[in-house]
């Protein structure tokens, strides 16, 4: 008797350690977007909070300096123009370019960053590819697009800037979930 009571316990603690994972997993999911809004990546916003308490600080103007890269795909990737000139607060759009020049469909997803690295807390973007992975089919060229606005906080002494995109190859079978693909 005293190993079937064993057992019983035993399954009672697995199924609550069952339960208890699952639970984390989902609390996993808000912890993840706090963490990303700390660290200031992702910070995707609203159109109507650009619109709402922010004022274009024409008195100064930034330079936003754009770069590109890829590694491990066989891709073409770069921003339309090398720069653009900004006031902060202003909503700005540039355009990046991706060309595949492979023969087969390659997964692909941006990994942006940004110098200095305070920009990430002042840089807000509306629309970014960066946000879901990218598909591209044999000898595709995609143009895409990246909104974003500088806050006028960010500091007076701090005029240039570079905000880089990564582009890094996906496994075939990742499954796009949200914008969290499983890289290679």
């Amino acid at each position: 008797m005293s190993v079937a009571r064993a057992n019983i316990t035993m399954m009672k603690k697995l199924l609550i350690v069952s339960v208890a994972m699952f639970g984390f997993g989902f609390a996993l999911v808000p912890l993840y977007e706090k963490i990303c809004e700390v660290a200031g990546v992702n910070n995707l916003l609203k159109a109507d909070a650009l619109t709402e308490n922010i004022k274009v600080d024409t008195s100064r103007w930034l330079t936003v300096e754009l770069d590109a890269n890829t590694r491990g795909l066989p891709w073409q990737f770069k921003p339309m123009q090398a720069s653009v000139r900004i006031h902060p607060g202003e909503l700005v759009e540039v355009m990046y370019e991706v060309r595949n020049n492979s023969d087969r469909e390659v997964a692909g997803q941006a990994i942006p960053s940004y110098s200095p690295q305070l920009l990430a807390q002042h840089l807000k973007k509306l629309e970014c590819f960066c946000f879901t992975r990218q598909v591209l089919k044999p000898n595709e060229v995609r143009q895409m697009p990246v909104q974003f606005m500088i806050e006028p906080s960010l500091p007076d002494d701090v005029r240039v800037m570079t905000i880089s995109y990564t582009f890094f190859e996906l496994s075939s079978d990742s499954v796009d979930t949200g914008g969290k693909a499983k890289p290679i």
